[in-house]
């Protein structure tokens, strides 16, 4: 008898927000803001719950993911539930190396294929840039910040080419290392609540200034 990985076979993890997207839709419940991303913006909700919660706000964030793993859900969790605007924060666990060795021109293919999704059906795009990391504690030696800063240059010219907003997190959060100042993240990676507090405005400028466009 063959056995079978479950978690293998959801890779993306498409049963994580199934439920609650299926009752968003069947309540048409409109939708103005989607956070597409991995553990920064699902740890966002439980320090600062009350953004999300008071602009209703949508918040797709699992722990771990990369990428690719995104693209892959991307039309399930944020598509289809028809949100004026995604708020896209990916590509730190790439560099890690979470889901495999992952090039700077696989991160930024999937970027823009995100990015391509969400215009190709109504919805603007927020591409922030990836937050300052100078080690990861569960992967240390990658040397993470110039290959950061590079994919965070390309974000931004990408951005401005094709009429995206570009969300700089990283010159707001960063330190003399190229990575996270000390009061931002406990851990070098993921944001305190002060980080969080940083973080707010800038989203909501952001998000405002997509709406306009």
């Amino acid at each position: 008898m063959a056995f079978f990985n479950t978690a293998a076979q959801d890779w993306p993890n498409l049963k994580r927000f199934k439920a609650d997207n299926s009752e968003i839709i069947r309540l048409q419940k409109p939708v103005e803001v989607v956070f597409m991303g991995n553990s920064i913006t699902e740890g966002w909700m439980s320090h600062d719950p009350e953004f999300f919660n008071k602009n209703g706000f949508i918040n797709r964030g699992i722990s771990g993911q990369t990428t690719p793993q995104m693209l892959i859900r991307f039309r399930q969790d944020v598509v289809d539930l028809q949100p004026k605007v995604v708020v896209i924060l990916a590509g730190t666990n790439d560099i890690a190396g979470n889901t495999g060795p992952s090039t700077i021109k696989m991160i930024q293919d999937n970027l823009a294929s995100m990015a391509e999704i969400a215009t190709a059906n109504g919805i603007k795009v927020v591409l922030s840039s990836i937050l300052p990391v100078y080690d990861y504690p569960w992967k240390p030696g990658l040397k993470p910040a110039e290959k950061i800063i590079k994919i965070n240059n390309w974000m931004k010219a990408y951005a401005e080419k094709h009429g995206h907003i570009y969300l700089d997190y990283h010159s707001h959060l960063s330190d003399k290392r190229k990575g996270m100042k000390p009061i931002y993240a406990n851990d070098e990676v993921h944001p305190t609540s002060e980080g969080y507090e940083v973080m707010r405005p800038l989203a909501e400028a952001a998000i405002q200034k997509a709406m306009t466009k």
